[in-house]
């Protein structure tokens, strides 16, 4: 019996994700949001969200951005007004796996009710390992191409030691900067310590800035604040990766011209196929365990 996946919205990493869902048998994908892709997707079927039947779906591929607080869907290659309400969720089949990458209140709280399988992509583990090398990278193009000096021996300040921070702090080492690494817990200051960098306690963070040439924040909150900025020297470079806002006092760090950039979804930017592909490995592997216990 074939299998029916609605794609539904999304951005470049997209564009691989389709092709190597493609590539699986018995299985029928419907596109709604990609009407304006100049490339065509030969025997794909290229619908409106209107024509689609929940009841028939077998999956649902959100953007990895999910929806807004009001359920809507942004589709990057499409004007189309699609918003997800949970009486569509509702008519979906109760075995249906709902992907997305990350997910708000709105929409964990309409799968919810719905009972219905979310799953935030964005969570696990591995997928976040994988994405922090292209994340990494497209760090690394940024900083060039907004700094007049060289990454080797440079004083980069990476804030946070989590899954992207580790990265991090070895590409930039690997380059030959100095790197020092700001964290919470005392067994990530200790492994800090034994992979060479300098460990800062977090409480530390505004008295280490006022030699850091590059500040790299990964921790989505307001870390970055006035009293972390306001010794970074003239030069210095701030480069958030955290997810939208941001965790930097942007408004303070323009007052005292340092610059400061937020740095989004920068896999789908710089590498939008190697995304791409993480994604669809992750999502093929839940449609062979749904096949198996068929």
């Amino acid at each position: 019996m074939g299998y029916l996946i609605a794609v539904i919205g999304g951005d470049a990493r997209y564009i691989e994700l389709i092709r190597q869902l493609q590539k699986l048998d018995n299985t029928t994908i419907c596109l709604i949001g990609f009407d304006k892709l100049d490339q065509g997707y030969t025997g794909l079927k290229q619908m409106e969200f209107s024509e689609l039947d929940p009841a028939q779906l077998d999956m649902v591929i959100l953007p990895v951005t999910g929806t807004d607080k009001d359920g809507m869907i942004d589709p990057v290659f499409s004007d189309q007004s699609i918003r997800l309400t949970k009486e569509w969720v509702q008519q979906l089949k109760s075995t249906v796996s709902i992907f997305t990458g990350i997910s708000n209140d709105y929409l964990t709280s309409i799968t919810s009710e719905a009972n219905r399988r979310l799953v935030k992509l964005f969570d696990r583990n591995d997928i976040a390992v994988y994405n922090s090398i292209p994340t990494a990278e497209g760090t690394i193009m940024m900083v060039i191409e907004h700094t007049d000096f060289t990454i080797h021996s440079a004083n980069v300040l990476v804030v946070g030691y989590g899954r992207v921070g580790k990265t991090i702090a070895n590409k930039f080492s690997a380059l030959g900067a100095e790197v020092s690494v700001c964290a919470r817990r005392s067994e990530d200051l200790a492994r800090i310590t034994e992979m060479g960098f300098k460990a800062i306690p977090f409480d530390q963070l505004s008295h280490n800035t006022a030699e850091c040439d590059i500040l790299i924040n990964t921790i989505p909150a307001q870390v970055i604040t006035k009293e972390s900025i306001q010794f970074l020297p003239s030069h210095g470079l701030i480069i958030d990766l955290a997810s939208k806002p941001g965790g930097t006092d942007f408004e303070y760090a323009e007052k005292r011209g340092i610059q400061a950039i937020l740095a989004k979804s920068l896999p789908s930017i710089v590498a939008p196929k190697t995304a791409g592909r993480i994604l669809a490995d992750v999502i093929k592997q839940f449609i062979t365990k749904k096949e198996e216990t068929k």
